[in-house]
């Protein structure tokens, strides 16, 4: 019988029980320093009884929406302090908004909750530090690994055992290499022994200790008639269907038709974040439309008055993977201002494939504060209301920059595109340079999380707020 790998969430319980404890034991701590022992029965204890299960509360919350555990044991330790310090800085800002909405602030010592924060991120870290720690030498020495063979060609063979070795996650022992094209019995590759020939091998198994037999480099044919054999032994079987590679950070099994495949993305949501960020996207459109309609009644006249035409500008998109879309705008610019932008090419401040100057002729009077505020975007909750566009993602090209695209370029395009991105609040007044636009719209398709499209929304409103939301 083999024991599936756990669920994410499940796999790192321990580490969440281990942040909840230490938050607790940060908040109890941080209140005797500042209050001293307060009565089993007082009202200010009983205030802050209930903020304590309110913290778990929140902490639990920030665990489902970031997963801020992906990686934590392959993390060193500058990386998990890192972790750590972002991990309780947004618990403590939740907290901080929380009391500010509840209006629960008076209540609390200010110098309680801040120095809640410090002993949170001391506490966290190295009881963190320490739990790797603990895991680590119980996987080294204490546990009982599972006996693993590999069945592989030679010229797979030096290569497939140290990926294995160089594994320090492992849940079991490589204990023997079988060459199926070579007699090399009594040899040894990577400090592990060969200890069959493609005839012997099931000789072998029969008469030692053999848990999991992985097969590597063989024809399918072969594979499969081993497999059959070896699952009649009670032995379990893993199968090769590709050498992981650093193009391929993402990865699952599943199957396609009748084929079991492996599958690898740029980034791999789980069904629970695709739900969540589409729930996420729902709702702010809806706020934004309330928000599209009140700037209608404003400026909706004063554009007709500037510039006789349409209040809306209505342009084809380039959205997700190549699909074209309707894409909406308050109009900031005269009519037949597309006709006109081939030739003012010239003055085209941007490298590469987007088209962009500083005081563009073609924008009227009230176009002007519009988009230095991104009063024109707000039709785009439409978009988003649709599904063709989500609140956070990457801006969508139009069809003549789309059509210059080289390969590469399309990476930008492989999740809809957005309202606004990593571009948006990196400073894009100031980025030049399309290829640093792809960079940056690659590295958040790869490092996605809905955490971090919270973060990039209030950055978003940040921007927009201090004016430097120009496009």
């Amino acid at each position: 019988m083999y024991r599936k790998e756990k669920k994410s969430w499940v796999k790192h319980l321990d580490f969440l029980i281990l942040d909840l404890i230490c938050l607790e034991v940060s908040f109890y701590l941080s209140r005797m320093i500042r209050l001293g022992r307060l009565g089993r029965w007082s009202q200010i204890a009983e205030y802050y009884s209930r903020l304590a299960v309110i913290l778990l509360l929140i902490d639990i919350c920030i665990v489902f929406l970031a997963e801020p555990y992906t990686g934590i044991l392959r993390r060193n330790r500058v990386q998990e302090l890192k972790a750590v310090i972002f991990h309780c800085v947004t618990v403590f800002a939740v907290i901080t908004v929380y009391l500010w909405a509840t209006k629960q602030s008076e209540i609390y010592s200010r110098q309680v909750i801040l120095v809640f924060l410090g002993v949170a991120v001391i506490t966290e870290y190295f009881s963190r530090c320490l739990w790797k720690i603990y895991i680590r030498q119980r996987m080294i020495r204490g546990k009982k690994f599972s006996q693993l063979i590999v069945v592989t060609e030679g010229r797979y063979a030096e290569e497939c055992v140290s990926d294995f070795k160089d594994n320090r996650y492992k849940e079991f022992e490589v204990t023997g290499v079988v060459v199926v094209d070579d007699d090399r019995v009594g040899e040894e590759v990577c400090g592990v022994p060969v200890v069959a020939t493609a005839d012997s091998f099931l000789e072998y198994v029969r008469v030692n200790v053999v848990d999991e037999v992985f097969i590597n480099g063989n024809t399918r044919e072969s594979s499969e008639a081993l497999a059959n054999e070896l699952l009649e032994l009670g032995i379990t079987v893993h199968f090769n269907l590709v050498r992981e590679s650093r193009l391929m950070p993402n990865k699952l099994v599943e199957r396609c038709g009748k084929y079991l495949v492996l599958t690898t993305s740029m980034k791999i949501a789980t069904t629970r974040q695709v739900f969540l960020k589409r729930c996420m996207d729902i709702v702010g459109s809806l706020v934004g439309l309330l928000l599209t309609g009140i700037a209608l009644v404003i400026f909706g006249p004063i554009i007709k008055c500037q510039s006789p035409g349409p209040v809306f500008y209505e342009q084809t998109r380039i959205g997700r993977n190549g699909r074209r879309f309707k894409f909406y705008k308050f109009r900031t610019m005269v009519v037949g201002a597309d006709q006109m932008k081939q030739g003012l090419m010239g003055q085209n401040e941007m490298e590469g494939h987007m088209f962009k100057i500083e005081d563009d002729p073609r924008i009227f009077g009230i176009g002007k504060f519009m988009r230095k505020y991104s009063i024109d975007e707000l039709p785009q909750f439409w978009n988003v209301l649709k599904g063709d566009m989500s609140l956070v993602g990457t801006r969508p090209p139009t069809e003549d920059e789309f059509e210059q695209y080289e390969l590469h370029h399309k990476a930008r395009l492989g999740i809809r595109p957005g309202l606004t991105g990593m571009w948006q609040v990196s400073g894009r007044s100031d980025i030049k340079d399309f290829e640093e636009i792809v960079a940056l719209d690659t590295r958040y398709i790869s490092d996605w999380s809905l955490g971090m499209d919270v973060r990039i929304l209030f950055r978003t409103i940040l921007v927009v707020l201090m004016g430097k939301g120009s496009s």
